[in-house]
């Protein structure tokens, strides 16, 4: 799908991290999977949980609450992974985020999109791109590609090039 139709594309996947309530544009969401066991990658940072296997494939799970400086928390049976397509320099790179719930899918327009207050926000406002009111509430709309900066993604897919070299070692 190229920019211009994903930019007429008004609908966004809300969850939740704690009490904030959170957007992706659907276009960069490609499923959502009931919580599944990780396997731990050695060395790998903080926020990078770990690997699953997705349909054949290795696929890095982030702890999205610990990349956004949030306390950690018990999963619950509402925990998640939204399998998301994050563009890196032009390449695509498919990671898992975990998240504690995941709300709906709401049409928001652009004219909704208020930017960030300046003052006080807990999050880089380098991926955010703004807040949107629906109904009574904020949704903060995030822009998934910037979330990671080239160095983090890097470190993912050596992670996952680290696991994958030791899946090709034991066959």
């Amino acid at each position: 799908m190229d920019t211009e139709n994903k930019n007429q594309i008004k609908s966004y996947l809300t969850f939740k991290l704690g009490n904030e309530e959170f957007a992706a544009h659907v276009s960069k969401v490609l499923n959502i999977l009931e919580m599944t066991p990780i396997t731990k990658v050695p060395k790998a940072p903080d926020y990078l949980k770990g690997v699953i296997n997705l349909r054949g494939a290795v696929l890095p799970v982030i702890d999205t609450r610990i990349k956004f400086g949030m306390p950690e928390t018990e999963y619950t049976n509402n925990t998640c992974i939204i399998v998301l397509d994050i563009d890196v320099d032009g390449e695509s790179v498919h990671v898992g985020a975990i998240v504690d719930s995941v709300q709906a899918v709401l049409e928001i327009d652009n004219s909704q999109i208020m930017p960030l207050p300046t003052l006080g926000s807990r999050y880089k406002s380098e991926f955010i791109i703004g807040m949107a009111k629906v109904e009574e509430r904020f949704i903060i709309i995030l822009n998934m590609d910037a979330i990671f900066s080239v160095d983090e993604i890097t470190s993912i897919i050596d992670s996952n090039q680290s696991v994958d070299e030791g899946t090709d070692a034991q066959q």
